[in-house]
């Protein structure tokens, strides 16, 4: 499989979910990533859509979810497994800051992994933008207006967030890009009718380092994608691993599922970052529910990067 980094540099606000409205990420999840996607496939025709279904089914293309960059310097989730180093033993200063850290630079990745990462001179992300919260009204379906609020985040200048892509040939490379052409316009994430979320984007090689991680065989495996295993897959993705859940849920984006917006069901993933000892497959889950005109489709794919005990790769 190769694989392309896409740079994607927002030209407003977004709006990455979290628990409630007026809070908020800058980045986003590989399905929210893929659902959006599928959106833009329905618009241009049902074998789209399916042509595009299939390929990530079978594994012939992959998303990372989007991780922040800035400037020239890409971050990787921080791996979920214990970093073996003497000489911090002991440290609550930096046992803390450890425990604080989301994202490490990807050229550190190896420095990391080695337990040399200068963890009290880590990049500070207040540089990346600043959250703000917009007032709005609402008024569709209320039979008066209600003010309510949306948490927003502002990338600063040279700032932005990117994601992986892996496929494995170039039908599969065309058919994603030209639905992340059509995506840019229309904008990723949420409240998306305000002007949010819209994206000019960049396909770049991926640093050799991370590709050869990417295909390397080891050990430890660490998913840069939210992802659940298949429960034929279950048992044994488990044994040894080290994750953390968290619960995927929202409502449903089309108009043709149902004459009221409903809510998909609730999915519990694997966040990005678990790391496992095995690879698996995962799988594309229906989160429809009952009433529904069509399925909904939750990702749930892993992107499996190596790191095991380090070595030259």
């Amino acid at each position: 499989m190769d694989h392309r980094l896409y740079k994607l540099r927002f030209q407003n606000a977004v709006h990455f979910g979290k628990t409630d409205l007026d809070e908020g990420e800058y980045t986003c999840c590989a399905d929210t990533i893929f659902s959006a996607l599928c959106q833009e496939a329905v618009k241009i025709g049902a074998d789209t859509l399916q042509t595009f279904y299939q390929y990530a089914k079978d594994g012939a293309l992959l998303l990372s979810d989007a991780f922040p960059y800035m400037g020239d310097t890409y971050f990787l989730p921080k791996p979920m497994k214990r970093i073996e180093n003497a000489e911090h033993d002991g440290d609550s200063v930096i046992k803390k800051a450890y425990k604080k850290l989301r994202y490490i630079p990807a050229d550190m990745l190896d420095t990391y992994l080695q337990g040399k990462y200068d963890i009290l001179h880590a990049p500070d992300f207040d540089r990346l933008g600043h959250f703000e919260i917009k007032e709005s009204v609402a008024i569709r379906g209320k039979d008066e207006p209600g003010p309510y609020r949306i948490g927003t985040y502002y990338y600063n200048e040279g700032n932005g967030s990117y994601l992986i892509v892996g496929y494995q040939d170039e039908r599969a490379e065309k058919l994603l890009e030209d639905l992340f052409i059509n995506l840019s316009y229309s904008g990723l994430g949420g409240k998306r009718a305000s002007g949010f979320g819209r994206f000019t984007f960049y396909s770049k090689d991926l640093p050799s380092g991370l590709t050869n991680r990417l295909k390397a065989v080891g050990d430890r495996y660490m998913s840069l994608s939210v992802a659940l295993p298949r429960e034929d897959e279950l048992e044994t993705t488990l044994d040894g691993a080290e994750y953390l859940l968290c619960k995927r849920s929202g409502f449903v984006a089309s108009d043709q599922y149902a004459p009221e917006q409903m809510r998909k069901k609730d999915l519990y993933v694997f966040r990005a970052g678990s790391c496992y000892s095995t690879r698996f497959c995962g799988d594309i889950y229906d989160v429809s529910g009952k009433g529904g005109r069509h399925p909904v489709y939750r990702y749930a794919k892993p992107m499996l990067m190596e790191v095991g005990t380090w070595k030259n790769i």
